[in-house]
């Protein structure tokens, strides 16, 4: 309830109160102090009493029971049986463990939250910070203090309620039952099971209606973000039927949706918000990894020629099997579902091998790849790399949702004291849920595009075993997942990145270590990650060329050379930010000569810039070519902050670069706003605000209007009529802001 910073008595008597506070607002304390051994300054959060800060003498610290009666008042309690639910302790065995700070206040926020009676609760916790653990202590206290007597706890996958039954859940022993083989039976306390063991398109198979609506009092429902509260999912049918119970949702990546002003969507029926309401505790990626909970990461970036410039086949290129390859240029996000290109396979399992030779060769090591056909192609690729693989089958095998071989080794792949299986290749079945603690290498060859898929991939690796050496864990990127640490809603930067060139070590340098600086951060939600894609056939491995849902052809090419394109090392700063030490494209003439090829001289290059009404028909003229906006970023230190247009002068004629930033603010400086009213200047120097932070692109965007800080300013319409004077007016008022930004280079 309360938290007491102590200062000496040469400071003055508040010197503590903010580092109280910050510690009150962590514990959930009602009450933060500061004391410098004279007299004590009390803050009282609850906003209940007058004045919100006092001074008291030392003799003059109310008691427990003052503090108590308002924390009460505080927190909504006000009968008896309500008193005595809070007060039922934690399960303890006799270990000393006990939950930590953040589940201690996730357990209290329930129990307070079930004491008022509300019915939908949901609790977001990071990946690895012990979310089952905590659902334990809830379960336990409210089933000791006979608040709720049956309880139902629902997952989707089998792995995840056999973990709970043999760890977290273990001490209900004799009360706990797992439900199965489609039989009910009600003579147990806590319950457990799938969704798929007690739900069903057949009448018989829907088990759950064996039990009375009113059976369960509590149903908790693990992994939430993955379905369950969809309206129109099986799942939620098994929510609906027991809807008088109070239901507990826990996820680590709540689907969630941030409109212009910021405020959460909880009316949109797409997303669990709407069923089980805000979430009543977070406690995220980011501080986990600051308070020590979890495992902080470096990264490694490693970017193939084909990914940097794209590869186009020549008229005629025939595949593998004889096949006519659609002439086309593909990317990364062809690379492995509609092009197979051999040698890119084999670079990336030469790459990881590297790494595990010179670090642990019995590092456990997970390897997402974008389908079931990719996954066993990077095992095989793998297996024909490492020695030990020829003689022992299980140390690379694939986990996939289409192989019982595989998943026969999954509990021996996350069990700690089980040295093998070392590498598993997996498409999705791995990336939630499966509680692989000593995890220390993941692999992502996947194209990913959804933050909580992300994030749910990254907690594979977040647990921290001391035991057994595992105080970090590294990424290896090759699909530029790793971008979405730079989405202003990632929570939890990297300590470090490393992109290293063909002929160097896939090992990060010494110095490159890791630092107490987590980095700041905040998750658009994309695409869920509940199950496994549809299960393949043997024919579908068969044959290296299957037809994808969309009914579009996968060719397979073995003759196409892949390299390493792109190195550059990185590591966070005292502030967080990722500072550039090193860099070096590998390609970069192959850049220079397309850019040259499309601009004959700095001069044409120039002319068709100025000449453009929008920049960004140049920039997509240069994407066709193979040379899209992000190539240039990539080929140029720091090319984030740089202008289109400089990227481009710099790189083909050797051009001297401005900033986006530098630029704006060049802009500022000149006379040019005068000649408009204030809601137009207002307007003008925003947009130059978006163009410093994003770049040409943004500005010449419509729908840049419809965001902050526009949108406080007026509706598009107003904007453009109300204070330019019409749409032609505000087009030439931004035709002249591009001429201003380019005017000392043009």
């Amino acid at each position: 309830m309360l938290v007491v910073e102590v200062k000496r008595a040469i400071f003055p008597i508040g010197q503590g109160i903010q580092q109280a506070l910050d510690y009150a607002e962590m514990l959930d304390a009602p009450f933060a102090a500061s004391c410098n051994g004279k007299g004590f300054l009390l803050h009282d959060r609850t906003g209940m009493g007058l004045p919100t800060e006092r001074e008291l003498g030392m003799d003059e610290f109310p008691g427990f029971e003052d503090l108590w009666f308002v924390y009460q008042q505080w927190k909504g309690i006000d009968s008896q049986p309500q008193r005595e639910l809070l007060a039922q302790p934690y399960h303890t065995d006799g270990s000393g463990k006990e939950p930590r700070y953040y589940q201690q206040v996730a357990i209290n926020r329930t129990i307070e939250a079930v004491a008022r009676g509300r019915q939908r609760i949901l609790l977001v916790m990071a990946t690895g910070t012990g979310k089952t653990y905590t659902a334990f202590q809830i379960i336990w206290r409210l089933w000791k203090a006979k608040k709720k007597k049956h309880i139902l706890f629902l997952a989707d996958r089998n792995i995840l309620i056999d973990q709970t039954i043999q760890q977290d859940f273990a001490p209900f022993g004799e009360v706990m039952h797992k439900i199965g083989n489609r039989t009910v039976e009600r003579r147990y306390e806590v319950y457990l099971s799938l969704y798929q063991a007690v739900t069903g398109r057949e009448e018989w198979k829907q088990i759950y209606r064996q039990f009375p609506p009113d059976f369960f009092d509590l149903v908790v429902i693990d992994e939430c973000h993955r379905g369950s509260a969809a309206e129109d999912s099986a799942w939620r049918e098994v929510l609906d039927y027991f809807h008088q119970a109070t239901h507990l949702g826990l996820t680590a990546t709540p689907k969630e949706k941030h409109p212009t002003k910021g405020e959460s969507l909880v009316e949109d029926p797409e997303y669990n918000l709407k069923y089980f309401g805000n979430p009543i505790y977070t406690y995220s990626l980011r501080q986990g990894i600051e308070d020590g909970f979890l495992a902080p990461y470096k990264v490694i970036r490693v970017v193939t020629d084909v990914d940097a410039l794209g590869y186009t086949p020549e008229i005629g290129k025939v595949d593998r099997d004889g096949q006519l390859v659609e002439q086309r240029q593909y990317n990364t996000k062809d690379f492995d579902r509609t092009l197979v290109l051999t040698q890119r396979t084999e670079l990336v399992a030469r790459r990881v091998w590297e790494y595990l030779k010179a670090t642990d060769p019995m590092a456990k090591t997970i390897v997402f790849c974008d389908d079931q056909p990719h996954a066993e192609r990077m095992r095989q690729a793998l297996v024909n790399l490492i020695p030990e693989a020829a003689a022992n089958r299980r140390y690379v095998v694939r986990i996939t949702g289409d192989d019982k071989e595989g998943q026969a080794q999954l509990g021996y792949f996350i069990d700690n004291d089980e040295p093998y299986p070392v590498i598993a290749t997996t498409s999705r079945l791995l990336s939630t849920g499966v509680d692989a603690k000593t995890c220390k290498l993941i692999v992502l060859d996947q194209t990913i595009n959804s933050m909580t898929q992300f994030k749910q991939i990254l907690g594979r690796g977040t647990r921290i075993r001391e035991d057994y050496n595992k105080l970090y864990f590294t990424i290896m990127d090759f699909k530029n997942a790793t971008r979405l640490f730079q989405d202003p809603e990632f929570d939890g930067e990297p300590v470090a990145v490393y992109e290293p060139c063909p002929d160097e070590p896939v090992i990060p340098p010494e110095d490159l270590t890791i630092t107490d600086n987590a980095g700041d951060a905040g998750d658009p939600s994309g695409l869920d990650t509940e199950a496994e894609p549809s299960q393949l056939t043997d024919s579908d491995f068969a044959s290296t060329r299957i037809r994808e849902a969309t009914g579009q052809q996968r060719y397979t090419i073995d003759d196409v050379r892949v390299r390493t394109a792109v190195e550059r090392s990185q590591y966070l700063d005292a502030n967080g930010r990722l500072v550039t030490e090193d860099y070096r494209v590998l390609l970069r003439n192959e850049i220079r000569k397309t850019l040259r090829r499309e601009f004959a001289s700095l001069a044409d290059f120039l002319r068709r810039w100025t000449g453009a009404e929008r920049k960004q028909a140049v920039l997509d003229e240069l994407a066709e070519q193979g040379v899209p906006i992000e190539v240039l970023r990539e080929a140029v230190p720091n090319g984030e902050g740089l202008d289109a247009f400089d990227l481009v002068a710099h790189i083909a004629f050797d051009q001297p670069t401005l900033s986006r930033r530098e630029r704006a603010e060049n802009v500022r400086k000149r006379n040019y706003f005068g000649k408009y009213g204030a809601d137009a200047r207002a307007v003008l120097h925003a947009l130059l605000d978006k163009y410093a932070d994003h770049g040409i692109a943004d500005i010449e965007d419509p729908k840049v209007l419809e965001l902050p800080p526009f949108d406080r300013v007026g509706s598009k319409t107003r904007i453009r009529r109300g204070i330019f004077g019409g749409a032609d007016k505000f087009s030439e008022a931004l035709t002249e802001l591009e001429r201003q930004l380019y005017r000392d280079s043009a």
